[in-house]
C-alpha cells in the first residue's frame, strides 16, 4: 500500500483495526498501539535495531498478534518544519517496510516528541535507568496519540 496522508489512512481502515505507531531511531524503533476506537495511543514495545529484515519480522508479528490495520512513523522534522538529516533514514525505513507489510502507512510530526516525554518521566521522577528502558515507546505512543487526536477533531 502508498504512503498516504493521515486522513487517508483513516478512510483506508477496516471497521475495529488498530494502528501501530512507530518512532524509528538510528538503535531502537519504539512500539505503539491505539485502541480499536482510534482514541488512545499505549506504549507497546522497544526493538534493538539488528538487520532490517529481523526489524520487519517483529513487526509484522505484532501487526498480526494485534489486528493492525495501518502504519503510523515519526518524521524527525526540524524545529523549523524542515528535514533532518534522520528524515531519509526513517522514511527508507518506511519504504522498505512497505515491501514486506501491505498496509496504510501515515507519516506523523515527531517534533520534540521524546524532548517531552523525556521531560514528564524526570518529572514523574523515573529513574535515568527506567527511562532509558521504556522512553522510545513511550515517544511512539506519543506520536501516535498526536495523530489520534488530530483525526478525532476533524
Amino acid at each position: 500500500m502508498p504512503i498516504c496522508n493521515p486522513t487517508d489512512l483513516m478512510a483506508l481502515l477496516k471497521p475495529g483495526a488498530r494502528l501501530l505507531g512507530l518512532d524509528v531511531g538510528t538503535k531502537t524503533v519504539g512500539l505503539a498501539l491505539s485502541d480499536t476506537r482510534l482514541v488512545i495511543a499505549t506504549p507497546l514495545d522497544t526493538i534493538r535495531r539488528t538487520r532490517f529484515r529481523d526489524d520487519a519480522k517483529r513487526v509484522v508479528h505484532e501487526v498480526e498478534k494485534h489486528g493492525v490495520g495501518g502504519l503510523v512513523v515519526g518524521l524527525p522534522l526540524g524545529l523549523d518544519g524542515r528535514p533532518t538529516p534522520r528524515v531519509q533514514g526513517v522514511r527508507q525505513f518506511a519504504r522498505s517496510l512497505l515491501a514486506v507489510i501491505d498496509l496504510p502507512l501515515a507519516f506523523w510530526d515527531e517534533r520534540l516528541s521524546t524532548a517531552a516525554v523525556e521531560r514528564g518521566m524526570i518529572e514523574g521522577k523515573l529513574s535515568r535507568q527506567r527511562r532509558g528502558e521504556i522512553i522510545d515507546r513511550v515517544a511512539a505512543a506519543y506520536i501516535l496519540q498526536g495523530l489520534l487526536d488530530r483525526i478525532g477533531h476533524a
